[in-house]
């Protein structure tokens, strides 16, 4: 042995209680924890909006209610080479929490996405998640996240179908019929068992996202037994028990509903945007996942009046309702989150034919939460690589 090896060796401590190695889950790994598992996720969501409404949680911003910090790249640039962001391109959000209960766990989800990528082959958005230990910071787990995050944003619309839809409810919409419907599809099913008829609204009923939608309900959904493609929004809506909005599209080109189009007793539930008249839907029942978020979304946009002096719309409903409270079209006791109805604070639906909106924006906690199930399945199998951090940390 060298005298530098045995000089080095020296100065290396022995392993004990400072050894610190993560878990790292790749993609495949992530489904062998059961990421896919659409009705345990419903049930962790659950847990969750649970505990948001106890307060035992934290996520970023000054009121710890932020959905996220994004960087915010200029349009243009004097500097050479300097990365633009032009329409749907670049964006860079961290989203951190910490979810107390039995999870008792700090997190984040890294989330890096181009518009552009899909001229490449890549999903427009990669995403990584990481867990932290509470205590020490000492690093848990690193994990592919973009199936746990398609699987949490379709939780939500599946748990709030599960608190707030009529049990026998048989007839589903589907408008926008991308990966995020196709999660809220799988959630809602694990719960709502008389749905037997699936409408999908896409761009055209024979869109290729559409299409793609149409070959996943035949191959995966055997309680379905009716699939209609619809031309129109109001065909998707009118005589439809739930309604799941997932629709991808530019700022300003949000599609919009007319409250007449609603069966009484629908439950409309919206995961992306979609505009009402704020009169029209004054005296309908709405529920949100965190009403603090919305406020945090309109204190950033402050959306101001058209020349009518009707107040402009966002696109995003839980944002809407809160201009709807300053303007004073209703009150803000009128709006119900998810939580108050879990802890049994307020009533979920109280009626048969009472018409329900619902808005889902998703939360940090969240993919907290998911990520954390994930990561203690994938202990308990023993799935993944340890990755070593160190044996003991190093001093100079």
């Amino acid at each position: 042995m060298s005298a530098a090896l045995k000089e080095e060796l020296k100065q290396k401590p022995d392993k004990g209680e400072q050894e610190i190695d993560i878990l790292y889950l790749n993609e495949d790994d992530m489904v062998k924890a059961g990421v896919l598992d659409a009705a345990r996720c419903v049930d962790v969501m659950e847990e969750t909006m649970g505990l948001l409404e106890d307060g035992d949680f934290i996520m970023g911003g000054p009121n710890h209610d932020a959905h996220g910090l994004m960087l915010e790249f200029p349009k243009k640039s004097s500097i050479k080479d300097f990365p633009l962001n032009n329409s749907r391109d670049r964006r860079f959000i961290a989203m951190p929490a910490y979810l107390g209960g039995r999870f008792h766990v700090a997190g984040e989800k890294w989330y890096g996405s181009n518009g552009r990528n899909r001229s490449k082959g890549l999903p427009r958005s990669i995403l990584m998640a990481m867990l932290n230990d509470v205590e020490t910071g000492a690093p848990l787990a690193y994990m592919s996240a973009n199936l746990l995050s398609s699987m949490r944003t379709g939780a939500m619309p599946g748990l709030a179908a599960k608190l707030l839809a009529n049990p026998d409810s048989k007839v589903l919409a589907l408008i926008g019929p991308g990966v995020i419907n196709k999660s809220c599809l799988m959630a809602i099913l694990a719960n709502m068992k008389e749905v037997d008829t699936v409408k999908i609204k896409g761009s055209s009923p024979t869109s290729a996202s559409a299409l793609k939608m149409k070959a996943f309900v035949e191959e995966h959904c055997p309680q379905i037994k009716n699939i209609i493609m619809c031309e129109t929004l109001e065909e998707a809506i009118r005589d439809t028990d739930i309604v799941s909005e997932a629709v991808s599209c530019a700022a300003g080109e949000w599609p919009e509903y007319k409250v007449e189009w609603f069966k009484p007793g629908a439950t409309i539930i919206s995961a992306s945007t979609f505009n009402m008249d704020y009169e029209s839907i004054k005296d309908i029942k709405k529920v949100v996942d965190e009403y603090g978020m919305y406020v945090n979304y309109a204190e950033e946009d402050k959306m101001g009046y058209d020349a009518d002096g009707k107040r402009k719309h966002t696109g995003c409903m839980g944002e809407d309702f809160v201009y709807m409270v300053e303007d004073g079209i209703i009150e803000r006791d009128s709006i119900v989150q998810l939580g108050e109805i879990i802890r049994g604070k307020k009533e979920g639906r109280t009626s048969r034919d009472e018409v329900i909106l619902v808005s889902i924006e998703g939360m940090p906690v969240e993919d907290v939460a998911w990520g954390y199930e994930c990561y203690q399945r994938a202990k308990e199998l023993g799935i993944g690589t340890n990755l070593k951090l160190w044996d003991a940390p190093r001093s100079f």
